[in-house]
């Protein structure tokens, strides 16, 4: 009878102890892939610059935008077979229509405008993380690319921007929407994507 009674007491204290043990902690997440997505996505930008600084020294600007908008997406093509990343660029107010972020990269975007305001330097900002894609873990990676001097001569304000430059806007984009920035602002952003590895 005793051993009744001290069995029943003890259910309710050991229940309690289970009640308030703690969850346990989630598996940590591995992001040591970011390296190398951050080496991927600052790689193409100094080459697009390359190319665009010579073009603007041959014919000027205009002459400029019909070079970025094939060099662009090809330099782009050409570091997502080298690394095996998807690897392109987008922006929130895109020239380029394929350069639509999606829901992901549009929230990425806006916190990095936020970031940018806040005094946070544009050219360190970034964004990792692993999400589902169709099914899929994939890891995903963004760094924002900030306006350069060199960019305000197609994608600034209009007192930036030539009579040339405004007539090859119309003529390539009539959906144009990546003008009136300026020095510093953040542009767009390099966006990779890849399933994690199994």
């Amino acid at each position: 009878m005793m051993n009744k009674l001290l069995w029943t007491a003890a259910v309710p204290v050991l229940l309690a102890g289970c009640a308030s043990a703690p969850p346990p902690a989630p598996a940590p997440v591995d992001m040591s892939w970011v390296p190398q997505a951050r080496t991927v996505s600052t790689s193409v930008p100094p080459k697009l610059l390359a190319v665009l600084q010579e073009e603007i020294a041959r014919g000027g600007p205009e002459g400029a935008i019909a070079v970025c908008r094939d060099q662009a997406p090809a330099l782009a093509r050409a570091a997502s077979e080298q690394s095996g990343w998807t690897v392109k660029r987008v922006s929130l107010r895109n020239r380029n229509p394929k350069a639509v972020p999606d829901a992901w990269e549009r929230a990425a975007l806006e916190d990095f405008d936020r970031r940018a305001a806040a005094k946070e330097s544009p050219a360190t900002l970034e964004k990792a993380e692993v999400t589902m894609v169709n099914g899929q873990p994939t890891q995903r990676y963004m760094r924002a690319l900030p306006t350069m001097a060199l960019c305000t001569q197609c994608h600034g304000t209009a007192d930036k921007l030539s009579p040339a430059v405004t007539a090859k806007l119309k003529a390539l984009y009539p959906e144009d929407r990546a003008t009136g920035y300026a020095v510093g602002e953040i542009r767009g952003a390099m966006t990779l994507a890849r399933p994690v590895p199994r």
